[in-house]
């Protein structure tokens, strides 16, 4: 332990990102990055703001931003929350409105990030297991609780709930938040963000940084009914009041401006991973039903760590999490065509040998 670290910073256990590793014509599947380039309307957005302007301090309501996204999803400016990645905007919420004499539920397995904060935060998590099918059963979130937690579509699993089994939990749940975490529900979940004009108790959180390949720039938001984006408010005031600098409010704002374009690659996107499912499942993979950038899979007669570690002697990543439960299975993201050929072949030869 370092002597000058507290000691709750000392029995912290980080996050540990996707590895970002600097190897020459590296296929890079393993953080769920858009393979395909910001929309040009986005460059030229940035490049325009890049002036004078910038010694200057950006708004920080972020008020352009509000109204792009409260114009595009059909609610009002006051029901809309900006932060610097949706990573800012969950700390945000936990620190809000999780901080209860009760646990947190959430699922076993999911964005291992909750978990960090529930540590940052003095959070108790309570873990509820995935059924037989890998999914989340609202059945289980009923009981007494200080919050719930989850992420629609799923991570890593991919897969995603319906409307009404959102709502199920935002029923059994009335007098407490519930956040849905919809980091992927661009390819291929329904949004939750209609469902907060009847839910006083529902948060919704996205980001710019998967189907808007964005992540480069850091822009989250989340939705909810006033109360709640005040709370989210008081807290980023306490902490930041200028989470997203002028690049990043010009580049989000262009790119929900470029309709054609996000659906375009989105759609793109979703093609090549049932393209890619269908190929796992021809070598033997079982893969789960993914509405994600990604499929999670694993092969019977091979151990996903050592397959993971092939591939990467081959200039390919995909992640490998070592969790108990999970740790036979790959986490692939969705790349170019080009690419998911490249692990395609790869895959095919390392299990033929």
């Amino acid at each position: 332990m370092n002597k000058f670290w507290s000691r709750h910073v000392s029995n912290l256990t980080p996050y540990i990102p996707g590895e970002q590793p600097g190897i020459e014509r590296l296929v890079k599947l393993n953080t769920n990055e858009n393979p395909y380039p910001p929309s040009p309307r986005v460059l030229a957005a940035i490049n325009a703001e890049t002036g004078d302007r910038l010694r200057l301090y950006p708004d920080p309501q972020s008020a352009e931003l509000k109204r792009a996204l409260s114009s595009y999803h059909g609610v009002a400016p006051g029901e809309v929350f900006v932060g610097n990645g949706s990573d800012e905007v969950l700390a945000h919420a936990f620190h809000a409105f999780f901080m209860q004499d009760k646990p947190l539920l959430m699922p076993t397995v999911s964005y291992s990030f909750y978990q960090v904060y529930c540590r940052l935060y003095g959070i108790e998590a309570a873990l509820l297991p995935l059924d037989e099918a890998m999914r989340i059963d609202p059945g289980q979130y009923g009981v007494p609780c200080g919050g719930v937690v989850i992420a629609n579509p799923n991570a890593p699993t991919g897969i995603a709930l319906s409307l009404d089994e959102v709502e199920r939990i935002l029923r059994a749940q009335p007098d407490r938040v519930v956040l849905v975490d919809e980091a992927y529900v661009d390819f291929g979940a329904e949004s939750a963000i209609p469902l907060i004009r009847r839910y006083s108790n529902l948060l919704v959180v996205q980001t710019f940084s998967k189907s808007r390949a964005l992540a480069g720039l850091r822009v989250g938001c989340a939705f909810g009914q006033p109360h709640l984006i005040e709370g989210l408010e008081r807290v980023k005031d306490s902490f930041n009041s200028y989470p997203l600098g002028r690049l990043e409010v010009a580049g989000a704002v262009a790119a929900l401006e470029d309709e054609d374009y996000f659906q375009a690659r989105r759609a793109q996107v979703i093609a090549t991973r049932e393209r890619l499912a269908e190929r796992l499942r021809a070598l033997g993979f079982e893969v789960l039903p993914s509405a994600a950038n990604f499929l999670f899979a694993r092969h019977p007669a091979h151990r996903a760590g050592e397959l993971a570690q092939a591939l990467r002697e081959r200039a390919i990543l995909v992640r490998h999490f070592k969790t108990s439960g999970i740790d036979n299975y790959l986490r692939i993201s969705i790349g170019t065509d080009e690419e998911c050929a490249q692990l395609d072949t790869a895959l095919a030869d390392l299990l033929e040998r």
